[in-house]
């Protein structure tokens, strides 16, 4: 029973580790359906997964358009701001 356990159930730092891998990557079957079951039981991994793609999204979107040192500075500011307010 515990290898099924452990074969279903996955730690949080695998299912980052399944997250990341899957922006870039395909999981295989096995690997979606224990993400799937994690996320299911874990808000902070599926907080992770929407954070993780608004980064990913945030990096393209800069590889795109080069940005001054000025609006570098801004960008920074508002993130220091909007993760303030989180805390």
């Amino acid at each position: 029973m515990k290898k099924v356990m452990h074969i279903l159930f996955l730690s949080c730092k695998k299912a980052t580790e399944l997250i990341e891998k899957k922006l870039h990557f395909r999981l295989s079957m096995t690997e979606k359906v224990q993400l799937k079951m994690h996320k299911m039981m874990c808000n902070a991994c599926t907080q992770y997964e929407k954070q993780s793609k608004l980064i990913e999204k945030g990096i393209a979107k800069s590889k795109e358009k080069d940005f001054s040192q000025d609006e570098v500075e801004q960008l920074k500011k508002m993130i220091n701001q909007k993760l303030e307010n989180k805390n």
